[in-house]
């Protein structure tokens, strides 16, 4: 199995006379969780869509386990969007169909029983769920795949501290065990513990990447701390 889950080369994406990325070559390898962190308008957003397909690069390329992005890369993807983007006229069971037809790797079992976990009822349409339940229903759907690649855009970003520490340990209890995991976020405080990479993005270029543990003793405090630092302004 190839061990590079994700590589990006010389990205680049202009949106009109606006650099959103530019010149941005990485690679992530399987079984790690990644920080993709920078400050709102860095590029971390423009980045993960690239990676999915939502859009395409101005130059450069993205290959995820080696196939450029298509409907082979899009099969081994699941992403949290990070805004809530799913039907609310559909009852809970039914976005549970629906993500089971479309997703050949998608684990029903595994949803059903996150689920019953938090008390929601199957039967309840979407729309009517409070804000932080929507965004964990969504959750639940993205982790509940066998995915290679998890793509979670934000997914503390607007919620009450109860609710990331059970949005945290759902990521860390269900991602598949050969699968990468990388989390777009400004919260830092909240994930570091449980970042093996970090990657920073500051005004669409990439300005760092490496170990966690590594950046820590380089830099002689926490990632928050750094991030802080670099991005004070």
């Amino acid at each position: 199995m190839n061990d590079t889950v994700l590589e990006c080369r010389n990205l680049t994406k202009h949106y009109g006379k606006v650099t959103a990325l530019d010149n941005v070559s990485l690679s992530l390898e399987s079984r790690r969780i990644v920080g993709l962190l920078g400050p709102n308008g860095s590029g971390k957003t423009t980045l993960i869509k690239l990676v999915n397909g939502l859009l395409q690069p101005t130059s450069g390329s993205v290959l995820v386990t080696g196939k450029r992005v298509g409907v082979e890369s899009k099969a081994v993807v699941s992403y949290l969007a990070d805004r809530v983007c799913l039907d609310g006229w559909m009852r809970i069971r039914d976005l549970l169909t629906f993500y089971a037809d479309f997703y050949t790797d998608f684990r029903r079992d595994t949803a059903e029983t996150m689920l019953g976990n938090l008390g929601l009822d199957l039967a309840k349409r979407f729309k009517t769920l409070s804000k932080g339940n929507k965004e964990k229903v969504q959750l639940v759907l993205v982790m509940a795949r066998k995915a290679r690649l998890y793509l979670l855009d934000e997914p503390i970003g607007g919620v009450d501290p109860a609710a990331r520490d059970y949005i945290i340990n759902t990521i860390l209890n269900n991602y598949s065990e050969d699968a990468t995991v990388l989390i777009s976020t400004h919260l830092i405080q909240d994930v570091e513990q449980i970042l093996d990479d970090i990657i920073f993005l500051k005004e669409g270029k990439l300005i760092l990447q490496g170990a966690a543990d590594d950046i820590r003793i380089e830099k002689g405090m926490s990632i928050d701390s750094f991030f802080r630092e670099v991005f004070r302004c």
